[in-house]
């Protein structure tokens, strides 16, 4: 259902705010009529004709109840904007609230993450910010129409998720190669391996997904059969698996959190 209201997506033809903008028609929540994108070109693309654009981004905010900022950190601060009456939502990463509201005004502002996978509506989307009940409602609307979202607590939990959810497939991607590589280096033709690996993802995800077990519970069930797959868990755990994996995090957060500044 239309949440009625106007909303904009400044750097809406970038591939995340393309995402959002697919995700808020294909869901409903934003009618055409009713969102604006913006972008350094004003070029349209293939959005609808009822959607408004502008190469003009204080155009769009002074048309919007609400505001989405799609646009890469390093160019935030080239954005000429003021925004002091409009819901202001930040999908970029690293960039704090504090700089957010110094640079534009806004007085009320969501720190998000998505991901491209919002053009599925398969996205997690968390976000955080100090705002009213009517506010929140709204923030949880808009993501929502990008898959799942969630309330955290504070920004530091939005630069996990930037690095954790945010780089769709990312990480999954990384494992999911090593796997098709492991299989193709033993005989199997590279494009079976591909379309096993690519199939047992799709399986995975969507099992992962169902309200069953916790992905804990998963593997704790996978080790306690002692099958097959049991010993090949055991192997990952002794190698120090989750140390690679809090590596890698580590240094996307570490990342994030540098491009922002």
């Amino acid at each position: 259902m239309s949440t009625g209201m106007t909303v904009g997506v400044i750097g809406g033809t970038g591939m995340l705010g393309r995402s959002l903008v697919a995700a808020l028609l294909d869901s409903g929540v934003v009618r055409p009529e009713h969102l604006w994108v913006a972008n350094r070109s004003g070029a349209r693309g293939d959005l609808p004709e009822a959607v408004r654009v502008t190469a003009r981004a204080q155009e769009l905010a002074d048309a919007c109840d609400a505001v989405i900022l799609s646009v890469p950190p390093a160019l935030f601060a080239a954005l000429e904007l003021r925004a002091p009456d409009a819901l202001v939502i930040s999908v970029m990463a690293g960039v704090s609230r504090a700089r957010i509201a110094g640079q534009t005004g806004a007085r009320r502002i969501a720190r998000a993450m998505s991901s491209p996978a919002a053009s599925r509506r398969r996205a997690f989307s968390p976000w955080c910010g100090d705002l009213p009940a009517e506010d929140r409602a709204l923030v949880e609307t808009l993501l929502g129409a990008c898959g799942s979202t969630a309330e955290v607590a504070d920004e530091a939990q939005i630069e996990v998720f930037t690095a954790m959810t945010g780089p769709v497939p990312g990480f999954v991607a990384q494992f999911a190669a090593c796997m098709a590589d492991y299989a193709a280096r033993r005989g199997v033709a590279p494009e079976v391996a591909e379309a096993a690996v690519r199939q047992l993802f799709l399986a995975a995800g969507e099992m992962l997904a169902w309200d069953g077990p916790a992905p804990c519970e998963h593997v704790r069930e996978m080790v306690d059969y002692a099958g097959t797959t049991a010993a090949g868990l055991l192997a990952l755990q002794e190698a120090g698996l989750q140390r690679v994996i809090d590596d890698g995090l580590d240094a996307a957060v570490a990342r994030t959190r540098a491009i922002g500044t």
